[in-house]
């Protein structure tokens, strides 16, 4: 059964990685609507100027790409990423220099990246990422297991993610057919994928009721 951990719990692990010397690499992976996002800026917040946020959605693929490709319709999808890019920024990021590296941010109302949004000074002891495919053992994502100090896998009801899904695509324009249609078709798909590699987790947990 898969453990119940409240924020507060979580926040003092993140906090003992930070402590623990060099930088370190926290990665938080899900399904989409597992409330990956949500967790990773609490955890940051809670974390002060010690920790950044650098997540995967800056590397999707940009729309015309995605035309480009024929794979627009599966927008999500693990091969609809930049995922050589986001194994490089990971890499660099582990090792601080003397000026900081800069990352993109997504944009879910432009459905874009913009480049060079997120700045991740040397003095940050804990960068967070979070993102569906972490722990895929496919090339070149598999690379990131071992780039990456920790991973947790957080778990979600699934009546509950859905929802929380459908919810997410109407909030962005889609109409709710179509936004239930995507929650259960395309990304259902991926979810699925995304299950299949909680083995390779340091931690899988469900959000506890005190948080």
């Amino acid at each position: 059964m898969t453990s119940a951990i409240p924020v507060a719990g979580l926040v003092d692990r993140a906090r003992a990685l930070a402590l623990s010397g060099r930088r370190r690499l926290l990665g938080i992976t899900g399904a989409p609507g597992a409330g990956k996002s949500t967790l990773a800026q609490r955890l940051v917040a809670a974390l002060g100027p010690t920790a950044e946020l650098v997540p995967m959605d800056g590397f999707h693929l940009a729309e015309a790409q995605l035309h480009r490709l024929g794979r627009h319709d599966r927008k999500g999808a693990a091969d609809t990423f930049d995922a050589a890019g986001f194994v490089a920024l990971i890499r660099r990021l582990r090792e601080p220099g003397d000026a900081p590296v800069y990352a993109p941010r997504f944009h879910r109302e432009l459905e874009e990246s913009i480049a060079a949004e997120i700045a991740v000074p040397p003095e940050v002891r804990l960068v967070v990422t979070e993102g569906n495919y972490l722990l895929l053992a496919e090339e070149p994502w598999s690379r990131l297991r071992d780039l990456l100090d920790e991973v947790w896998f957080l778990d979600v009801d699934e009546e509950l993610r859905l929802r929380r899904l459908t919810e997410r695509h109407m909030a962005y324009g889609r109409p709710p057919e179509v936004a239930a249609a995507r929650a259960r078709g395309s990304d259902q798909v991926n979810a699925e994928r995304i299950a299949g590699t909680a083995g390779r987790a340091d931690l899988v947990f469900r959000l506890g009721d005190s948080t």
